[in-house]
């Protein structure tokens, strides 16, 4: 696949955006991880903007009697795309339940889930599978390389069993930002913890997925390997319009977003915009 037809997220071709100058190369930003000094974050991050994800009286019920667990409450929720949104909880509070349904990792028990303008509340298995592999990109805490793979076949991985090429030019781009050119054929022991963390964030980002989803996405990472992730996620955003959903306990790695949730006991009971580490900590005490 040439890169005249490679799709940037929400469909226009990359090669276009380019051109237009909308999309600059990743690692061209020197966004910084701190809310106050990031002027490309967006005043009102509403405005102008279509929800990519949306939920409607979404509830998602564990066990039964006196082990019932409502992990989600009747939640109604649009994510816009081109949108960083953190999501912080206790633990126990639903966050990662939330992450899991909206990214089709997880059945909910009542409601309704709208992504990329498909209903994917009631697929099948198998029509739930392809869904996510041609539109939900990940990002785990566990990394989830393959051992036995270089990185480069690590980063290919999904597109390769979805039957589709590999555009060289975007691999090239997203191999040159985050600095992984010298690493291609290492194997991930061969790989530091933040290494093995920017294959996990190429291997979602060059399938150009219309959502990033990243559960704890620097729970295993020093804080130097942090703050790189952080920014690279921060650029995907700002650089390439992709959207961006993250789940965090860290108040610090939430106020990169331009939104933060926060969620207790299966609700949203706080919506911010432009958030700041003293704002949520605020509403979090």
């Amino acid at each position: 696949m040439s890169n005249s037809s490679a799709s940037a997220p929400g469909g226009a071709k990359v090669s276009d955006l380019q051109e237009e100058g909308v999309v600059a190369t990743l690692g061209d930003s020197d966004t910084s991880m701190h809310a106050g000094s990031r002027s490309a974050r967006h005043s009102d991050p509403h405005s102008e903007r279509h929800p990519i994800v949306q939920l409607r009286d979404v509830v998602k019920i564990y066990g039964e009697g006196s082990t019932r667990v409502v992990a989600l409450d009747k939640i109604n929720l649009d994510i816009y795309k081109g949108q960083f949104t953190s999501i912080m909880g206790p633990s126990g509070s639903g966050k990662s339940t939330l992450l899991h349904a909206l990214a089709g990792l997880d059945a909910v028990t009542e409601g309704q889930i709208n992504v990329a303008g498909k209903m994917i509340t009631g697929l099948k298995d198998k029509a739930l599978t392809h869904f996510r592999r041609d539109n939900i990109g990940f990002v785990f805490q566990s990394f989830n390389l393959v051992p036995t793979l270089d990185a480069k076949a690590n980063i290919e991985l999904p597109s390769r069993l979805a039957g589709h090429k590999v555009d060289p030019h975007w691999m090239n781009q997203v191999v040159r930002a985050l600095q992984l050119d010298n690493r291609l054929t290492h194997k991930p022991h061969e790989l530091s913890g933040g290494q093995q963390q920017r294959v996990a964030v190429a291997r979602a980002l060059v399938t150009l997925p219309a959502v990033l989803v990243a559960d704890e996405p620097t729970g295993n990472l020093d804080s130097a390997s942090s703050e790189e992730v952080l920014s690279l996620l921060r650029q995907a955003v700002d650089n390439l319009g992709q959207t961006v959903i993250m789940v965090t306990h860290d108040s610090d790695a939430a106020a990169i977003a331009d939104r933060t949730l926060i969620v207790k006991d299966g609700s949203i009971v706080a919506d911010l915009a432009n958030p700041t580490v003293e704002s949520i900590m605020e509403v979090t005490r």
